[in-house]
């Protein structure tokens, strides 16, 4: 072999290279719009600080509510076969298909006060829209499908005849959920709440639309990078830096782990 590539291979190099710098470069040309100088004042910002603090706080409460709800749904879809499945699968997809503005609004229509759910909660006394419980609603709504397809991953790569010789060795179901599933299955499930984290600290549209954009209480960080782009765009930039360096963390994370997950 004389290292030469072929016609069709230096082809697939040459798109793959164009795909890598159409993604890559637009962020490097961000980053390096990050004013160094000023930077620490920047992270000061009270916006900045602000913002990021709403967006922990929040996805602390959003994530465990998916993996608390997606969790029996992903296990039911890997491991049991019912009719009406294909239907349920596609309602999962559905808010990874629809523009998130649009699952932002259906959410106002269904918890504004004259909403089928939010009329019930305004008689008592709860208001849910424009609010901080808006926030986390519009996250568990756009994080929790890509928590099931990754947690249901898991559960599929279980081989059955695991479980049923737990079983026949005298455990219960749940004992061998416990000791027999859930560990071979840990590694979808982790991804799968590293991938949801990453989706609710970055969800934007659906949040601004049902909650709005006020400071300590709505605005999340990327709704603070739209209004520093508007208003400081060196936040902005410095804002969006910092949720880029945290997104690539959490999708290298997420790949080490899916890589090393039972198979």
């Amino acid at each position: 072999m004389d290292g030469r590539l072929s016609p069709r291979n230096a082809f697939l190099v040459l798109m793959a290279a164009l795909f890598v710098a159409f993604v890559t470069v637009p962020l490097i040309c961000m980053v390096l719009g990050v004013p160094l100088a000023r930077l620490g004042r920047y992270l000061h910002d009270p916006m900045v600080v602000d913002s990021l603090a709403l967006t922990l706080k929040t996805t602390l409460i959003s994530v465990p509510i998916v993996v608390a709800l997606g969790s029996p749904l992903a296990y039911l879809l890997a491991r049991r076969e019912f009719w009406g499945k294909q239907v349920l699968d596609a309602l999962v997809d559905l808010p990874m298909s629809m523009p998130p503005v649009v699952m932002g609004f259906a959410l106002l229509m269904t918890f504004a006060p004259l909403g089928p759910i939010g009329s019930v909660l305004k008689g008592m006394g709860i208001e849910v829209v424009f609010t901080t419980a808006a926030v986390i609603i519009a996250q568990v709504m756009m994080a929790a499908p890509l928590y099931v397809k990754a947690a249901r991953t898991g559960f599929e790569s279980v081989d059955d005849s695991l479980l049923r010789a737990s079983l026949v060795l005298g455990a219960s179901r749940w004992r061998t959920f416990l000791r027999v599933t859930l560990p071979l299955s840990a590694g979808g499930v982790i991804t799968g709440v590293i991938l949801a984290w990453a989706r609710a600290a970055g969800e934007f549209c659906a949040t601004i639309t049902f909650a709005g954009n006020m400071p300590k209480t709505t605005q999340t960080a990327p709704v603070a990078v739209f209004v520093g782009v508007n208003q400081d765009l060196s936040v902005g930039v410095t804002l969006a830096t910092i949720l880029l360096a945290f997104s690539f963390a959490v999708l290298l994370g997420a790949r080490i782990l899916l890589k090393r997950s039972p198979r």
